[in-house]
């Protein structure tokens, strides 16, 4: 029986490529990723983690306002108690949701750990 008629593949031995439903080329029957796929994947892993130094680095920026605000404050530079508030809030919000990422990220790694292979 000719295999190459039931998966459209011109053969079956090798690394040819096919297109997925999703659009992306596979090596089939080797289980290799194609360039195009280590690009994408890559690509993918920069995206998070620009995205969570970003986090970290917006954390940091409002902390430090925040303690800014209550220097002018402590030092009478300033009678605004408002923008004093906001900015304290702005860093606790922003510190609560980066230590709940950490936290969900640590608590993902360790599964990954606990999986036996």
């Amino acid at each position: 029986m000719d295999i190459s008629a039931v998966t459209g593949l011109p053969r079956v031995s090798g690394t040819t490529l096919v297109s997925g439903a999703d659009g992306v080329e596979r090596g089939t029957l080797t289980g290799t990723l194609t360039d195009k796929e280590k690009k994408a994947e890559g690509s993918l892993f920069d995206a998070f983690l620009n995205s969570a130094i970003d986090n970290i680095k917006t954390t940091n920026s409002y902390l430090s306002k925040a303690e800014n605000e209550e220097i002018k404050f402590a030092m009478g530079e300033t009678e605004n108690f408002h923008d004093l508030t906001i900015a304290l809030q702005k860093a606790s919000t922003a510190l609560q949701y980066t230590v709940a990422v950490r936290d969900r990220l640590l608590d993902a790694y360790k599964e990954l750990m606990q999986m036996q292979i």
